[in-house]
């Protein structure tokens, strides 16, 4: 069974894509070389367009990325049973390794770093390339997770919470208004103001005003301990940027996921999500 799935930048048919078995390799960049048996080398991918594929046979395969921006020879990626790992062949150029479902979530791959595991399922390599970014993504297989209602150790204290948070609570439906934004696939949107995440959740919380939902994001962020309580002797320094430090540390511990978005109320019609 093919282990990755390397799908070229928009501009390729689906049949541009690239199937890596455990142990194959992808080199990728502006004159890829593929090694032959005899250690010499030959440029391989002469198409046009923003990407054209090359290789075959038993050798490594090549993607050409015909771009003065990118190096000649850029990067290579490794399939294994379960995951991917990236080498990046340039001299200054960082790669960022983006997870499409993650919100935001990235990994950056150093100049010159050699064989860097990326954890995603499904992942979008970005290539700066002068002024433009150039893209491809890369599926690997399912992830396979831990039974979560297996028993667990018989003895013993349970473990507690980090973050004990009740789902039906208005704070959790104020924290996921919040972060709708961003798992919605925008990474990078701003953030709600208050007054919008007033508006949004009218239709199943009528009595929502500033007030009630500025009470709430005070209450997540010593809730979950970003500030002191308000009985507390020191309170310590302000905390500025409330909602975006909330909303990071929600997403990066996915205390709030896309499933959670069901509970919001229907947006009304003509209504960006």
């Amino acid at each position: 069974m093919n282990s990755i799935i390397v799908v070229p930048g928009p501009t390729m048919s689906p049949a541009a894509q690239i199937r890596l078995a455990p142990g194959q390799t992808l080199r990728f960049g502006r004159e890829p070389l593929r090694r032959t048996g005899t250690g010499t080398g030959i440029r391989t991918g002469t198409g046009t367009g923003v990407f054209a594929t090359g290789g075959g046979g038993s050798g490594p395969h090549t993607l050409h990325v015909p771009h003065a921006g990118v190096s000649r020879s850029a990067g290579e990626i490794t399939a294994t049973a379960t995951y991917w790992s990236l080498s990046n062949f340039s001299r200054s150029a960082t790669y960022v390794v983006e997870n499409p479902e993650g919100a935001g979530e990235h990994i950056k791959i150093a100049p010159g770093r050699l064989d860097a595991p990326v954890p995603f399922e499904f992942a979008r390599l970005v290539l700066p390339a002068g002024s433009e970014l150039l893209t491809l993504d890369v599926w690997a297989p399912r992830h396979d997770y831990a039974d979560r209602d297996a028993p667990g150790e018989p003895d013993g204290e349970p473990t507690a919470l980090p973050f004990p948070l009740d789902r039906s609570s208005r704070y959790f439906l104020v924290l996921t208004a919040l972060c709708e934004p961003r798992l919605r696939g925008e990474p990078h949107a701003p953030l709600p103001t208050v007054e919008q995440v007033v508006e949004r959740l009218k239709p199943s919380w009528p009595a929502a005003n500033r007030a009630a939902v500025q009470w709430n994001i005070d209450y997540l962020a010593v809730k979950l301990r970003l500030k002191p309580g308000p009985d507390t002797v020191d309170p310590g320094p302000r905390l500025v940027g409330k909602k975006e430090t909330l909303v990071s540390l929600a997403l990066r511990f996915d205390l709030v996921r896309e499933t959670d978005l069901a509970a919001l109320p229907a947006a009304p019609t003509g209504t960006a999500r």
